[in-house]
């Protein structure tokens, strides 16, 4: 008669506990499962079938220990049964997870999955029963076959559809209660339709190896539970640093987050990586507002399109990374292109990146613009420069202003002398010829000094009527000796070229700085070609309408370009290099056509040559030009004999000024120095004129001058001097007598302000025949 038989009430609370513990398990296996990847995954997917396969084992044989029936014994299990039912619901369990794992999540693969996976835990079910070794027949009622067979489909589903979610411990508590349910439901559901029929030991009972069915539920629980306890701790640590590596890489994103927000929230410096290679890999605002370029348009470009031509060609781009990789650093300073073409002074700053290896992975770079500071540093250079070179000049004037002093005094003595001597000598032709030499050679060097002093801004240069021709004639052996033997000078005047109002010895510095320009400009010599001509100027342009008289100087050297030429004019502007040139020569001109109302104009064509042009106002017809013809002689004694007083700090200017007074028939009393003059004065009885000198130690003519208008205000009074660097009223209102003079002028002078006092400057006409 066929048994159903009966169930142990605390073993059946074991086996559902087991199949919750191992529902539970899997579920929390498979979440870490789908939280990596790699071989991680597949060893979390391992681990979860295993929990899941073997749990649903082990709950069906501490299940079968706890069913006995009535007369019919268990005698164990065949070991190659046992161990197949152990196979298959790990091996249904790993393919499930995986499918609904890693296959997209959609539903008719999870339907699929759950299906396969139901039949495997049936299988395991029924692969059980038939290893089980008792003397009865087993019985299955079909119904509860596929209610079995439904509940595991159906737990099979749930548990894959739940490894879909992210459950907390409390959901996922839930979950694995209810499938551990639903799995011991589907084994006792089994256990229902099941019947037992006592029957006679049948043969082959001992051919099977079987095994303790005790032993057997003892050694599956106990090593069930120490293999879920075994994952969930392994679970609950890797979920432990799974946690902390999660909030290190989140810190992690926030830092590189804010690193980035801060590199591109710079504008002042060009910050973007390269590769090794020196490709650009990232770019920053400050990168495009620098260079100009977009993050598309750079990226993955080579970073030598920012060097210039020139140092592309000499490799500095490679240089630069190559010394980068292996100093640890490369800073430079140096022009580079913008995306426009335009170029600007950079800082530049590169940095070798490396892994944890050491190994090269790119390389960090910082660019700045800096132009704004390289020119500022090049123009406090060339204010230091033009300070030198205004000290240089300053210095080169003091010293030629003090020698053309000297040199003046010493030309006094000089000229008077010969002058007083060729009276004195009886007439002989050779001896005249010999004095006339002489006399002619100082009168050289009073024209040398009086262009010193010009240069030196100590001369008194007012403008008058200079014809051009003449005056270029008189410089004519200073030019030639200003230029050299390899150098040819040609003049081409018109007839009849209307003389220029200009101060002549001005115009001789700036013709004679024009010419050693040209001179300079043909290293292997060359034509230079001084001419003039007359022009009319409308008004339209920089002149006033009027007549106007251009002297040109014109050579065939190299030239200058568009940017050279635009600031030839500038002050301290050279092309000689440093200590060839001051700079100074083309702006000296250029003031002194300025002051004279009229204008500097520059053409010139590399290669080709330059041409100087100076235009002056036409002189008023009133006036004469200025000539070298001899003035008037004057008669051998003076038409009144007066008493003078001079005063004189050099001996022999004192004594030559003397003689030629005395020579005149006037009365002289000489002194040394304003005090010795003062003293004179007060005894002096009778004194008509006093001429003094102006530079003399502790006390100047000036100041003499002062002293005797106030003492003497009816005296009258001559100053004679080189110097102009008087005040503006003194020039206006005292006589002056320009060093150096001879006989005839200073005969002149005395009787010019004895005539009309305060009649102005006498200036120094040198004489000719």
């Amino acid at each position: 008669m066929p048994h159903s038989g009966a169930h142990d009430p605390s073993l059946v609370v074991l086996s559902v506990l087991i199949a919750i513990a191992a529902s539970y398990t899997a579920l929390d296996l498979a979440g870490r499962m789908r939280q990596t990847s790699g071989w991680p995954s597949y060893v979390w997917l391992a681990t979860a079938a295993l929990a899941m396969g073997g749990g649903i084992w082990s709950m069906h044989f501490v299940a079968m220990l706890a069913f006995s029936i009535p007369g019919v014994s268990v005698r164990g299990y065949s070991v190659g049964l046992t161990l197949l039912s152990l196979a298959l619901p790990i091996a249904v369990t790993a393919i499930g997870f995986h499918t609904a794992i890693r296959g997209e999540r959609r539903i008719p693969m999870l339907l699929a999955s759950g299906l396969v996976m139901g039949l495997g835990i049936a299988g395991m079910h029924y692969l059980g029963m038939a290893a089980l070794r008792v003397q009865a027949q087993i019985h299955y009622d079909r119904l509860w076959v596929l209610i079995s067979i439904v509940i595991a489909m159906v737990a099979a589903t749930v548990a894959l559809w739940l490894s879909f979610r992210s459950a907390r411990f409390v959901e996922r508590l839930f979950a694995a209660a209810a499938m551990g349910l639903a799995v011991s439901g589907m084994h006792y559901a089994a256990m229902r339709g099941m019947s037992f029929t006592p029957a006679e030991a049948m043969a082959h009972e001992h051919a099977a190896v079987d095994v303790n069915p005790v032993s057997l539920a003892l050694w599956v629980t106990g090593t069930t539970f120490l293999i879920l306890i075994l994952a969930l701790v392994a679970a609950m640590f890797d979920r432990h640093f799974a946690q902390l590596a999660e909030r290190e890489a989140s810190a992690l994103r926030q830092s590189e987050e804010r690193f980035r927000l801060l590199v591109q929230s710079v504008t002042d410096y060009a910050i973007f990586m390269l590769d090794e290679t020196g490709r650009v890999a990232n770019w920053n605002a400050g990168a495009q507002r620098i260079k100009g370029y977009t993050f598309d348009e750079i990226v993955g470009s080579h970073f030598s399109r920012f060097y210039t031509e020139e140092d592309k060609a000499a490799g500095v781009p490679r240089r630069a990374l190559d010394t980068a990789a292996t100093e640890g650093k490369f800073e430079s300073e140096g022009w580079r292109v913008r995306k426009d073409g335009t170029r600007f002074w950079a800082s530049i700053v590169i940095d070798p990146i490396r892994d944890e290896k050491g190994q090269l992975v790119g390389f960090a770079k910082v660019t700045r613009d800096i132009t704004e500071r390289k020119q500022a540093q090049d123009a406090l250079e060339q204010a230091r420069e033009a300070l030198a070179q205004s000290q240089k000049m300053e210095a080169v004037g003091q010293l030629t202003g003090g020698v053309a002093h000297d040199f003046n005094n010493l030309l006094m003595a000089v000229l008077g002398s010969l002058d007083l001597l060729r009276k004195r000598l009886p007439p002989d032709p050779k001896i005249t010829r010999l004095l006339d030499n002489a006399i002619q050679g100082a009168e050289r060097g009073a024209a040398l000094t009086q262009r010193m002093l010009a240069f030196a801004r100590r001369q008194d240069l007012k403008p008058s009527s200079v014809d051009l021709p003449d005056l270029v004639n008189g410089m004519s052996d200073l030019l030639n000796r200003s230029i050299g033997p390899t150098t040819r000078i040609e003049t081409r005047f018109p007839l009849g070229l209307p003389p220029a109002l200009v101060d002549a010895n001005q115009l001789e510095l700036a013709l004679l700085n024009l010419v050693v320009n040209a001179r300079d400009a043909m290293a292997e010599g060359g034509l230079i070609t001084i001419g003039g001509r007359e022009e009319i100027a409308d008004g339209s342009g920089r002149l006033a309408a009027g007549r106007y008289v251009c002297l040109s100087v014109m050579d065939t050297g190299h030239g200058m370009d568009e940017a050279t030429l635009a600031r030839a004019q500038e002050p301290f502007f050279t092309t000689k290099g440093v200590g060839k040139g001051t700079g100074l020569g083309l702006s000296m001109v250029h003031g002194m056509a300025e002051q004279s109302q009229g204008r500097l104009v520059l053409t010139s064509r590399p290669d080709v040559g330059t041409t100087a042009e100076i235009w002056l106002p036409v002189a008023p017809p009133a006036e004469k030009a200025e000539s070298t013809t001899s003035i008037v002689p004057y008669p051998r004694q003076a038409s009144c004999a007066y008493t003078i007083l001079v005063v004189d700090d050099d001996p022999l200017v004192l004594e030559n000024t003397a003689a030629m007074l005395e020579d005149l028939g006037h009365r002289v009393i000489e002194a040394r120095s304003g005090a010795e003059a003062l003293e004179l004065l007060n005894r002096a009885r009778t004194l008509d004129l006093v001429i003094t000198d102006h530079v003399m130690p502790e006390m100047t003519g000036l100041q003499l001058i002062e002293r005797l208008r106030k003492e003497r205000p009816g005296l009258r009074l001559m100053l004679a001097t080189g110097y102009a660097e008087l005040p503006t009223e003194t020039q206006a209102s005292l006589p002056r007598l320009n060093k150096p003079f001879d006989q005839n002028a200073l005969a002149w002078a005395i009787d010019d302000i004895m005539r009309e006092p305060g009649s102005g400057v006498l200036p120094f006409r040198p004489k000719h025949g």
